[in-house]
C-alpha cells in the first residue's frame, strides 16, 4: 500500500509545481525509491478479500473480515489490472477551464486483446453467476429474477474475467443483481479510482524520475493467482464459496489446489506468497537496453560462486532471464542494474530466493545487501554506479 500512496504524491506534485522544477524537487529531496515487495500492477488476494473474506489470521469469520474489508474505501487500490491499459492526460485542469471532468477514458494498447489474459498468467476470476438470485442471498429485486427467467432453471452461467475486466469493474458489473457489495464497489471504483482527477492507480506505473530505484522483492513461493467462486447458498457475506484456487508454484509452473497442472502463461518465477510474480516484477521493465546481472548467495561466502553477466542485451519493456546456474540446495539473490540507459539515473532490480511478503523487511539478508549498496553510493571515492559484488565481500562474511 504504501508504494502506492508514494505513487500518488508524485503524480499530484506533478500538478502542484511547474513541470520544470519537478525533475529538480526530485532531486533535491529524494535520494533513492526503494520499492520492497511492491504490487505494482496489484494482488490476486484483493479480489478474495471482497467476493469471500481474507482474515490475515485474525480469530474472526471469513464473512466479517468481507464486510470489514469492502468498508475499507482503500481496500480496491490493491486489486489486480492488466498492464496494457492506460488512461487518458491527467492534465485536463488546463484545457477544461476549471471545470472538473466527470470520466476519464482508458485505452487499452493492441496487446490486450490479441494477448492471453491480459499479460497475467490466467484469468483471475472464474464465477458461476447463478440463474436464481434466491439462491445467492435472500431480497432480491424482481427486475433481478425477470433478467435471469430466460435461462435454463439450475443451468449456473460460467463466466470468466482477465485483469482488465477485474480492474475496470467489469466483474462487479456482471454480479451486482446478486451481491450486495458490488455496486459499493462499483461506486468506490468510479469515484476514488478511475475519476479521481490525479491519478487512476488501476494503470501500469512508468519509471519515476529518481536518482536511484532500487525495486526488491522475494519469489519462488506459492502464490495464489486465480479463483474459482461459486454461489455458496448462504446468505450474504457468505455467498460465495471459493471451488479452486490457482496457485503458481517454483519455477512458475501453474498448479490447481488439487494438484492438477494448469495451462496459462508461466512466468520465470512465482510470487512472495502474496503478490504474483508478474506484479512483482512489472519493474522489471524500466531497465534499459543493456543490464549487468549478478547472482550471489545469500548466505556469507567467499565470492568464488558469484556469477555475472555485464551488458545483457534487454528490450525494454519485456523480461529479462539470466542464463545463469542453480543449486538446489542453494538460496540466491539475483540482481539486475541498469546505471547508463538513463544519464544520472540508476534502476535495480534483486529477487531474493524463498523470502516471504510479510517477513521481507525484517530479512537480514536484505538489510545486509541494502546497507553495502547505500555504502557505497554514498562513498566519497566511489567511481562506480554499481560495485561488483564479490568486491563487497568484507561485508558479507
Amino acid at each position: 500500500m504504501g508504494n502506492n500512496v508514494f505513487r500518488y504524491f508524485l503524480e499530484w506534485l506533478k500538478l502542484e509545481i511547474a513541470p520544470k522544477l519537478y525533475n529538480q524537487w526530485l532531486d533535491d529531496h529524494i535520494y533513492a525509491y526503494i520499492a520492497v515487495g511492491a504490487p505494482f500492477l496489484g494482488a490476486v488476494e484483493t479480489i478474495k478479500a471482497a467476493l469471500s473474506g481474507l482474515t490475515f489470521g485474525l480469530p474472526i469469520p471469513e464473512g466479517t473480515s468481507r464486510v470489514m474489508c469492502n468498508s475499507f474505501g482503500s481496500s480496491l487500490w490493491m486489486l489486480p489490472f492488466s498492464e496494457h491499459c492506460r488512461r487518458d492526460h491527467i492534465y485536463w485542469n488546463s484545457f477544461f477551464d476549471g471545470k472538473e471532468k466527470e470520466s476519464y477514458k482508458i485505452n487499452c494498447d493492441e496487446k490486450e486483446y490479441t494477448s492471453n489474459f491480459s499479460g497475467w498468467p490466467v484469468d483471475l476470476v472464474n464465477i458461476e453467476i447463478p440463474v436464481v438470485p434466491d439462491t445467492v442471498y435472500p431480497g432480491v429485486s424482481k427486475e433481478a429474477e425477470d433478467a435471469t427467467s430466460t435461462v435454463e432453471c439450475g443451468t449456473p452461467v460460467q463466466r470468466s474475467f482477465s485483469a482488465h475486466r477485474v480492474g475496470d469493474g467489469t466483474l462487479f458489473e456482471e454480479i451486482a443483481d446478486f451481491d450486495p457489495d458490488a455496486k459499493t464497489l462499483i461506486h468506490q471504483l468510479h469515484k476514488f479510482y478511475h475519476n479521481d482527477p490525479v491519478l487512476n492507480p488501476l494503470t501500469a506505473w512508468d519509471r519515476p524520475p529518481i536518482k536511484n530505484i532500487f525495486c526488491i522483492y522475494g519469489i519462488d513461493l506459492k502464490t495464489e493467482v486465480s479463483y474459482h467462486f461459486a454461489p455458496s447458498g448462504k446468505p450474504y457475506p457468505d455467498n460465495w464459496i471459493i471451488t479452486d484456487i490457482i496457485y503458481e508454484m517454483e519455477g512458475g509452473t501453474l498448479q490447481s489446489r488439487s494438484g492438477n497442472h494448469v495451462n496459462g502463461n508461466p512466468g520465470e518465477a512465482s510470487g512472495d506468497t502474496t503478490v504474483p510474480y508478474h506484479s512483482l516484477s512489472w519493474c522489471k521493465t524500466w531497465l534499459g537496453p543493456q543490464v549487468n546481472i549478478t547472482r550471489t548467495p545469500q548466505e556469507a561466502h567467499d565470492g568464488s560462486d558469484v556469477q555475472e553477466q555485464l551488458n545483457v542485451e534487454h528490450q525494454p519493456g519485456s523480461e529479462i532471464i539470466p542464463n545463469m546456474t542453480r543449486d538446489n540446495r542453494m538460496k540466491y539473490i539475483t540482481f539486475f542494474e541498469d546505471g547508463a540507459s538513463i544519464p544520472g539515473k540508476r534502476t535495480a532490480v534483486w529477487e531474493l530466493d524463498k523470502v516471504n511478503h510479510r517477513n521481507i523487511v525484517r530479512s537480514s539478508v536484505l538489510l545486509r545487501e541494502l546497507w553495502l549498496e547505500l555504502w557505497h553510493s554514498i562513498h566519497p571515492n566511489a567511481k562506480a554506479k554499481f560495485i561488483t559484488k564479490d568486491r563487497q565481500l568484507n561485508g558479507r562474511h
